[in-house]
């Protein structure tokens, strides 16, 4: 995912800073990090779930993005449950 400009919402620096992730942990995810799930009819844009590891450790990122002027919106971070993803932290666990 290319971003010309990364905006974090109000929700994702709260979130961030609730979780001990800095910008440039969740910045450094969105440029290296893998796209593992796709929501195309988002809106006000479409978004990606963003697997990165920081330290060795797994972060999922949520990231907004509107192509026509390259800006992405970095909505939420969080460090993936291992109850809740494959050993991985790409595929989700089904009940």
């Amino acid at each position: 995912m290319h971003c010309k400009t990364l905006i974090f919402s109000g929700h994702a620096l709260r979130r961030m800073f609730e979780r001990n992730v800095s910008p440039a942990t969740v910045r450094a995810v969105v440029e290296s990090g893998a796209v593992i799930e796709t929501y195309p009819d988002d809106i006000p844009y479409p978004s990606v779930l963003i697997l990165g590891f920081a330290n060795g450790q797994p972060l999922h990122v949520v990231l907004g993005y509107n192509d026509a002027v390259l800006e992405c919106y970095v909505i939420t971070a969080y460090r993936p449950d291992p109850g809740l993803w494959d050993d991985s932290f790409k595929v989700r666990r089904t009940a």
